[in-house]
């Protein structure tokens, strides 16, 4: 009755009524642990994907997820601590027996487990690193001596291998015995007796090749690859760009250290993403989820544009005060002037998000600029037009025919002084070797407000007199 009972509920989540479903489902399971129908929970753990069962953990209060995880195989348990949040594996970690620790980390991806690893303290790292292993101390501290956002924090040194000698058949034989530990074994890498990397061949091109052929005619002599301290980007884009489903990775003496997955390019790609919408918030990046962060973390990664910003608006309101006899002359004036500002803003920040995208993905290159300059041009005049006439019988009635002038001769130039800011400052940025994404959002935002205040004002004040 309960597994029916489950059953429904997991339907329910996969149906994708979320929180609810998943906090329904926490409740079933701390009921039958606290009556002792552990084989019930058991069963129905094993029932799902391992990533909903993560899930379904992270929602159990504290002492009742460690009992649901230690109904898993050892094996599951290595997974699944993979699909955790940070903050979840580091608590998890941290009320694991000494043993039962080593005894999973044993049994977790290499990548994982360095990952596992540099979140723990550094009392728990040295209490951890005299009970693992000489191999997996030696892996740990390879994988783990890579600085954050290289190829090397993200690569993994479970993959397979190959002698250049062997047959098909051999080499089939072979990667079925390395099965169980390589990450993945649709690639298989042929290395050298000094580990040079001699040549990548699929598990498809073994299938499908004669059974005598030797692994080093059929491989791919000029593999597409990454070295350990590019920037982690580099090896997602590769993969996205050569529909990859693993990346070798080179050391500084061309010998292979590890790969890059397909499930690890799509982690990099997503913080890349997240990393970029911070970016075009002008917020400073954070190595952790927001809702792990502190309040003295997100404050700090927020404070320093928001201050900068405010100086800046400060140009806005010198700008009102220079023009103040103009607008105690004509007060209507002042009715249009957040309208102006805004859509001067608003066409900016289209222009930058557009551009950042682009240049992020390669779609837009820096020598495009001069192309590109002369069509937002004729775009964003048009935008203007179809603006200015939007607030043309506005201006009329608010100011008279004169103001109705000015608002819409100001409300082009503002458009298109904002959408080339919007455009240009992402170049300027990416000339500089600066991160694009940081052209955006607030920066847009407050350029065009100085400059539509200064222009609104100055044809104002020229055409009313």
């Amino acid at each position: 009755m309960a597994q029916r009972f489950l059953i429904e509920l997991l339907s329910e989540l996969k149906a994708e009524k979320g929180e609810a479903a998943l906090e329904r489902i926490a409740e079933e399971i701390v009921r039958l642990l606290a009556e002792d129908e552990q084989t019930e929970v058991r069963r129905f753990l094993e029932s799902l994907e391992l990533a909903d069962v993560a899930s379904v953990i992270e929602e159990l209060p504290q002492g009742d997820d460690l009992t649901a995880i230690r109904l898993l195989s050892l094996h599951d348990q290595a997974e699944l601590i993979g699909h955790f949040r940070a903050s979840a594996q580091v608590s998890v970690a941290e009320r694991l027996g000494k043993w039962e620790l080593v005894s999973l980390m044993g049994a977790m991806s290499h990548d994982e487990r360095a990952d596992l690893f540099k979140q723990l303290d550094e009392t728990a790292q040295e209490m951890l690193l005299p009970a693992l292993s000489k191999a997996e101390r030696e892996d740990l501290r390879r994988l783990s001596a890579h600085e954050e956002w290289t190829v090397g924090s993200v690569m993994t040194s479970d993959y397979a291998v190959l002698a250049p000698e062997l047959t098909s058949t051999d080499a089939i034989t072979a990667l079925r015995r390395q099965a169980l530990d390589a990450e993945t074994i649709y690639y298989a890498y042929i290395i050298g007796e000094s580990r040079e990397l001699l040549g990548v061949v699929s598990l498809r091109d073994l299938l499908t090749a004669p059974p005598r052929q030797r692994v080093a005619d059929i491989m791919d002599t000029e593999p597409v690859l990454v070295h350990v301290n590019d920037p982690q980007e580099a090896a997602a884009r590769r993969v996205a760009r050569y529909d990859l489903l693993a990346l070798p990775v080179l050391d500084e003496d061309d010998r292979l250290v590890g790969i890059v997955t397909a499930d690890d390019a799509m982690d990099v790609s997503e913080e890349e993403v997240t990393e970029d919408f911070h970016k075009g918030s002008t917020i400073q990046r954070f190595d952790m989820s927001v809702a792990d962060a502190t309040i003295t973390k997100l404050y700090r990664a927020r404070i320093f544009w928001l201050v900068l910003l405010v100086f800046g608006n400060i140009f806005s309101g010198a700008g009102i005060a220079y023009f103040e006899e103009t607008i105690a002359a004509h007060l209507s004036l002042l009715f249009f002037l957040p309208l102006l500002i805004a859509s001067g803003g608003n066409a900016g920040t289209q222009s930058a998000t557009l551009m950042v995208r682009a240049l992020a993905t390669g779609d837009v290159r820096l020598r495009d600029f001069g192309r590109l300059l002369s069509r937002e041009v004729a775009i964003a005049v048009a935008l203007g037009v179809t603006m200015a006439a939007a607030v043309w019988l506005i201006g009329i009635w608010r100011g008279g025919i004169e103001v109705a002038i000015v608002v819409a001769i100001a409300m082009i130039t503002i458009v298109l002084l904002g959408a080339l800011i919007g455009m240009s400052l992402p170049f300027i940025f990416a000339i500089l070797e600066k991160d694009p994404a940081a052209a955006s959002g607030p920066l847009v935002t407050s350029l065009a407000d100085v400059l539509g205040v200064i222009i609104y004002f100055t044809i104002a004040s020229v055409l009313l007199i």
